[in-house]
């Protein structure tokens, strides 16, 4: 009967021990996590920020961004999983002269989704508009805050590019992601390593390896057309 009563006594202490480390963890993501907590004052020291942002909690990435950046129009035409969250990439204005590309990662979090990082370009039309084949963005990694940047990425306006390339000068060369967003356009993305990375020369081949196009970056922050050569 003792023993027993001993063997109830460890039971009880283990769970009463789990109940305590749940407890511990949950209060520690709600201090990290919670709208002006410590990701956000991360995130608003990398932003250069004097006031701490207070970004909301939601349920799910959409929900995450739309709280965050009150888009009045938006249309998801590709999300990307990656380590800790997801890359959305938005088109915001379908119906308007130009080409337009918004990628935002939100970040998983215990107690939900949350907006982490972002940035997009708008270009409009150009008089040699037949002869651009597609467009470039340029995201450098924040500093001090984990995010899956540098990312280079931009949209597909030719269905005859079948690879696009990225070569680093002195790191070598990466191959994008590519993405159908339409009957005619596509997007490309690729992460690049932290640290220096430009400048960097983006590649695009057709079916028969090819180069259909080619241009130098130099601007971390850069965007633009690109056209045939």
């Amino acid at each position: 009967m003792a023993g027993q009563t001993r063997r109830t006594k460890r039971v009880l202490w283990s769970f009463a021990g789990v109940i305590a480390a749940a407890a511990l963890l949950y209060g520690l993501a709600y201090v990290n996590d919670m709208p002006g907590g410590l990701l956000d004052r991360r995130m608003s020291r990398a932003l250069g920020q004097e006031v701490t942002l207070r970004i909301p909690l939601a349920r799910t990435p959409e929900e995450a961004l739309q709280k965050f950046r009150n888009f009045t129009t938006m249309q998801i035409v590709h999300e990307e999983p990656v380590k800790g969250g997801k890359l959305l990439f938005i088109k915001r204005f379908y119906e308007s002269e130009g080409d337009d590309l918004q990628v935002e990662y939100v970040r998983r979090t215990w107690l939900g989704w949350k907006w982490a990082w972002g940035g997009g370009y708008s270009i409009g039309k150009s008089p040699s508009q037949e002869k651009i084949v597609m467009q470039y963005f340029s995201m450098p990694k924040a500093s001090k805050y984990a995010a899956p940047f540098p990312l280079v990425t931009g949209e597909l306006l030719d269905d005859s590019i079948q690879k696009v390339t990225v070569r680093v000068k002195g790191q070598g060369s990466y191959t994008a992601e590519m993405a159908d967003t339409g009957p005619e356009h596509g997007i490309w993305f690729v992460q690049l390593p932290a640290g220096e990375f430009t400048p960097f020369e983006i590649e695009a081949y057709d079916q028969a390896g090819s180069l259909i196009a080619r241009q130098t970056v130099e601007d971390p922050h850069g965007y633009g057309s690109i056209e045939r050569k």
